[in-house]
């Protein structure tokens, strides 16, 4: 897929939280279709702490609108830059970057997104393909407590959304391994979010002999294979995420 660079235009501001905000951006060109579950690379300008590009997931891709989302939580200099931009402020992108979510085969494959936190960026995308290829799927998302969800109702347009949370102030209590969404019946899971979540997750697939692929967020400097930050060791060797990822099959990793 040829990639994208461009200055884009922030478009509209979301303030989600303290530490996390959606930033919308266009341009005056096309841009180029992203698949649910790749990223970009955000150029931060005027930090002279930050060298690199920030890799952050797509959120969610408008065609009609010419639009692209990204959620962006602050955990450093750089992130902050972002999250203080404002309508009609430029940022250089480069995009779409690695490989998305593998679609389902079959159109009766019962699915479900599992996501932790922010880590529900990229479900997001893929929840409103699936919604547009009539799958049927259940979204369940969890954090340690509810002001750690993000576009809660915005998921929840898209189909059926569980939440688990730590404290149990919203939805069930606990982990989203232990959610009783569980005990129904999945053909394939699709899972993002920190990685002992994913890890969990991975396990209960593999007992369920569920398919399941997950979005790996390894450390990427530059977003195309070049620096090595990113290498996952695998079944079949070292790969870089953001070449031959961020989605792999959990077959394909060792945990």
């Amino acid at each position: 897929m040829k990639k994208y660079l461009a200055d884009l235009t922030i478009k509209e501001v979301q303030k989600l939280n303290e530490s996390c905000v959606l930033l919308m951006m266009t341009d005056e060109k096309p841009l180029p279709a992203s698949l649910p579950g790749q990223f970009a690379e955000l150029r931060v300008d005027k930090t002279p702490t930050v060298m690199l590009r920030r890799p952050i997931s797509i959120h969610c891709f408008d065609a009609e609108k010419n639009e692209i989302g990204f959620l962006v939580q602050v955990v450093g200099d750089g992130t902050r830059w972002l999250a203080s931009l404002a309508v009609g402020d430029k940022v250089n992108v480069l995009l779409p970057l690695g490989n998305g979510f593998t679609m389902p085969q079959s159109a009766d494959a019962r699915l479900l997104l599992v996501g932790g936190g922010v880590g529900s960026a990229p479900l997001y995308g893929l929840a409103q393909e699936l919604k547009r290829r009539g799958n049927d799927f259940v979204i369940l998302i969890g954090a340690r407590s509810a002001k750690d969800l993000y576009r809660c109702s915005e998921f929840e347009a898209l189909g059926r959304v569980e939440y688990t949370t730590e404290d149990g102030l919203l939805g069930e209590k606990g982990y989203v391994t232990n959610h009783s969404v569980l005990n129904e019946k999945f053909d394939y899971i699709y899972t993002c979010g920190p990685k002992p979540m994913m890890m969990a997750v991975a396990k209960y697939a593999r007992e369920n002999s569920i398919p399941c692929e997950a979005s790996l967020e390894n450390k990427m400097a530059c977003g195309l294979g070049a620096c090595l930050c990113c290498v996952e060791d695998t079944k079949e060797g070292h790969k870089c995420v953001c070449t031959d990822g961020p989605v792999f099959s959990i077959d394909d990793l060792k945990w």
